[in-house]
């Protein structure tokens, strides 16, 4: 297994024996989830297969477990954990205030600070641009695997720039760790807080014309030769949290041709405040609202790295995109995050055992007389 560590070593980083606290997505591997999360474990693997990924680093689950301990945190969080009753949500979500305060009101240690601080100006100069907006999101040890439904419990932050406001997020997405939802799922699946971590990712944002999610099967009815796209104008924030009926596109996996289109009648989006400098819902003018969001080549273009995605992994994918408006055509789409599909890749795995691409998915349901469409 090549960790993070491992692959530092191999470069001459000065990482020494102990793991490292801060370390760029393009040292780490799918197999370095213990060190920084699913999320950016993922990340990390898309980059290294060469797929176009904004660049990022990640504060590691070491660098959590070490603000956790010199703060004392660990103790104090373990012993309001201890009288919770996750049956009693309005207590529960007291004593997930109270930890969540307890996180975010305490600083980092200076070299953690340091070490984030430093990274934060590397990006900002390989990007280009002073105090360089970033996503910071959370990256859950646990989540953003096949056989879990973490995702989505950690907290995300947009647009955020200058390296205060990225101590703070950063520390707001630890905290996310243990909102009532957070600890109550993870009770009820037999998790032990004791051997949960976070890693938090920092990746530069794309500034998105247009961004969304794909599956690389229809998440309807579980057909794996379809790829399906949800589209909306600004940050994918709108499609993800469902603020938004998205415009929805069907593409044929093996044609690429796209067989079904619904253009939805989209009134709000996410996109960047130009005076404040921060992520914030807004209108859709009324020209735009009934617009198709994405072009048919870029839907062409999303199918395809859809496919080479789940080629390469092997499995069913979801994944987030967005196409920065401040890019030419050509270079202007970005994978933001993919995980497995966790619903129907479970489903039909005895179904479709031998397998091996899309066109035997087909041929494989021909043979037997199943639909696949």
């Amino acid at each position: 297994m090549h960790t993070a560590v491992q692959r530092a070593e191999r470069r001459g980083a000065p990482f020494g024996a102990r793991p490292p606290l801060v370390c760029w997505f393009d040292e780490c591997l799918k197999e370095s989830v213990p060190l920084v999360g699913g999320k950016n474990a993922s990340l990390g693997e898309l980059i290294n297969a060469q797929v176009r990924v904004p660049p990022g680093f990640a504060l590691t689950t070491e660098g959590y477990r070490r603000f956790m301990a010199e703060a004392g945190l660990e103790l104090e969080v373990a012993a309001r954990l201890a009288c919770a009753d996750t049956e009693d949500l309005e207590a529960l979500e007291r004593i997930s205030a109270s930890i969540r305060s307890l996180i975010e009101d305490h600083p980092f240690p200076q070299e953690i600070e340091d070490l984030v601080a430093e990274c934060y100006r590397k990006l900002s100069l390989r990007s280009c641009l002073p105090a360089v907006p970033v996503a910071v999101r959370s990256s859950a040890t646990a989540e953003d695997t096949a056989g879990a439904s973490f995702a989505g419990q950690q907290d995300t932050y947009l647009w955020i720039r200058g390296v205060d406001e990225v101590l703070h997020h950063v520390r707001r997405c630890i905290s996310s760790l243990y909102t009532a939802r957070a600890i109550a799922y993870r009770a009820r699946q037999g998790w032990s807080d004791d051997t949960l971590a976070i890693s938090v990712g920092v990746q530069k944002m794309a500034n998105a014309y247009t961004a969304g999610v794909m599956f690389t099967l229809h998440p309807a009815n579980g057909d794996r030769s379809v790829i399906v796209i949800d589209s909306n104008f600004g940050f994918g924030e709108s499609v993800v949290s469902g603020e938004v009926t998205p415009d929805h596109f069907v593409v044929n996996k093996v044609t690429l041709d796209i067989i079904d289109r619904t253009i939805a009648h989209k009134e709000l989006c996410y996109t960047v405040d130009a005076k404040n400098q921060v992520s914030r819902a807004i209108e859709v003018p009324a020209e735009r609202q009934n617009v198709q969001s994405l072009i048919d080549d870029e839907i062409t273009e999303l199918a395809w790295i859809g496919k080479q995605i789940e080629k390469h992994y092997g499995a069913p994918m979801d994944i987030e995109w967005a196409v920065d408006k401040d890019l030419p055509s050509g270079g202007n789409i970005f994978i933001l995050q993919a995980r497995p599909e966790t619903v129907w890749s479970r489903r039909r795995e005895s179904a479709t055992a031998g397998a091996s691409s899309a066109m035997d998915y087909i041929v494989r349901g021909m043979l037997t007389g199943k639909r696949v469409s």
